[in-house]
């Protein structure tokens, strides 16, 4: 505040009452509006540290509209001649008291005059500091002695500034009060000059700004919080697809040995992203010629995402390969599964098809787990296969998973998915519109072609979640 010091200087001109009035309505509607985003967003999940930082980003707005609403209001009382009536209730009018936490009872002035050695504190002055009227105000030297001890080198340098240089001061001290709290202080103030020009005193005004400094704590606290969350939602991201890759390598065509014929069978497989990169899951394609010169074909999924599922689905690809290689039966490697599921540390749940093709005899054994059944396209007509009996892996022990058997035909076609490549965002669900491709996959030459026809019609969707595709064509 100014110093009366400063009387040989002019009075600045007041601001003009309906000026102020409009700012401090305009403050209102502001703040009125931020805090429908904050109560708006209190009902949001209290785990995610995204909404913890935007409530928290609200809180500290509030609070600063606030503050400019409480010093606007500071102006148009302390400064116009006839201040307009504050906003505040009935009972708060007729006492005279100041509404809790107003910047009025936060916020006082302070004159120290280095002539008399006279100081003078505002009665806000000593509310900020709890300090008893009684027992008078503190002069330059006995200040520092309320203030952590790390603050008291700032407090120093200030004061020297302001008496010795004649600048202003302006910065923050922590101060301990008389029942151990800590508040925060602004302090903003400059010399006063008598005639000669020299210091005569220092005025000041301090602000307790305790509740900004906890709502820009709050923010920093949440905003690090996500920060550290987005670090490690992205490393664990790149692992899980490095390890999917590592798996499940990107087959840009056929496998290696379909020119050659891969054992009767020309191959080629896909994996989709879902429209979110975070949901990569536990889907999987494969397959491998064996021994015995069979060739299996399988697609799954596991439920999750992220490394728990990539970890797991590459567990189990693994044990798979290994049944199969051993010359067990489709049926027979699905309860093999199922019981290492059942027996595992971390049980997760299932869908699988396994697939054993015979190029001498052309059959198809095959069995499922909760999985959709292959289609099957012949002579431009589409169908799903009869689905054998089989539960998710890891729904219940002890489980014997059916086995089925078809004969293929030269040309034929076998599409083996997982259900979120017909599971998309606006609705879609079934084979249907795989089903629906049997005339353009009758034209196609090789499986990468048939391929690349599901891809164009499926695999630009907004899936959910991700897929696998995988097209097997007999050949000739």
């Amino acid at each position: 505040m100014p110093s009366h010091l400063f009387a040989d200087r002019p009075a600045p001109r007041p601001p003009e009452r309906d000026a102020v009035d409009a700012l401090i309505s305009r403050t209102r509607r502001l703040r009125g509006d931020v805090a429908a985003v904050r109560r708006g967003s209190s009902a949001l999940d209290e785990d995610d540290p995204r909404l913890r930082w935007q409530r928290a980003l609200c809180e500290l707005a509030v609070n600063q509209l606030d503050d400019l609403g409480e010093q606007l209001g500071q102006l148009r009382d302390g400064v116009l001649a006839q201040p307009a009536e504050p906003a505040r209730d009935t009972a708060q009018q007729t006492s005279g008291t100041r509404p809790p936490g107003s910047l009025l009872s936060r916020a006082g002035s302070a004159e120290w005059n280095l002539l008399t050695d006279e100081v003078s504190w505002s009665d806000e002055l000593y509310e900020i500091f709890g300090r008893d009227p009684a027992s008078g105000a503190l002069s330059l030297d006995e200040l520092p002695s309320l203030l952590l001890a790390e603050d008291q080198p700032l407090l120093t340098s200030m004061v020297t500034d302001c008496l010795v240089d004649g600048r202003p001061i302006d910065g923050e001290i922590r101060i301990l009060l008389p029942d151990g709290q800590m508040r925060t202080v602004h302090m903003t103030g400059e010399p006063v000059l008598d005639a000669d020009g020299c210091t005569a005193s220092m005025w000041a005004v301090l602000r307790d700004v305790s509740r900004l400094r906890r709502g820009q704590h709050t923010v920093d606290r949440t905003r690090s919080s996500l920060r550290s969350q987005e670090h490690r939602a992205r490393t664990e991201h790149r692992m899980a697809v490095e390890l999917r890759e590592s798996v499940l390598p990107p087959w840009r065509g056929s496998l290696p040995t379909a020119g050659q014929g891969t054992g009767g069978l020309d191959v080629a497989a896909r994996y989709l992203p879902a429209r979110s990169a975070d949901l990569i899951g536990g889907d999987w394609y494969d397959a491998l010629r064996l021994p015995d010169g069979r060739t299996l074909l399988t697609v799954g999924d596991l439920t999750g995402h992220g490394i728990p599922a990539t970890s797991a689905m590459a567990t189990l690809l693994g044990a798979l390969r290994g049944i199969a290689v051993a010359g067990i039966a489709p049926g027979a490697l699905l309860t093999h599964l199922n019981q290492l599921i059942q027996c595992s540390a971390q049980p997760v749940l299932g869908s699988a098809l396994c697939c054993l093709f015979d190029p001498v005899t052309r059959g198809l054994a095959w069995a499922q787990a909760g999985h959709p059944a292959p289609l099957l396209f012949r002579g431009g007509v589409g169908s799903p296969l009869p689905a054998p009996d089989g539960v998710l892996l890891g729904a219940a022990s002890g489980i014997a998973y059916e086995q089925d058997h078809v004969a293929l035909l030269p040309g034929d076609v076998l599409v083996l998915h997982t259900d979120a490549l017909t599971r998309t965002s606006d609705g879609g669900t079934g084979p249907q519109v795989l089903l629906d491709l049997a005339p353009r996959l009758e034209q196609s030459d090789t499986a990468q072609d048939c391929l690349r026809t599901v891809v164009e019609e499926s695999g630009t969707t907004e899936r959910l979640d991700d897929a696998c595709v995988l097209v097997a064509r007999v050949e000739a």
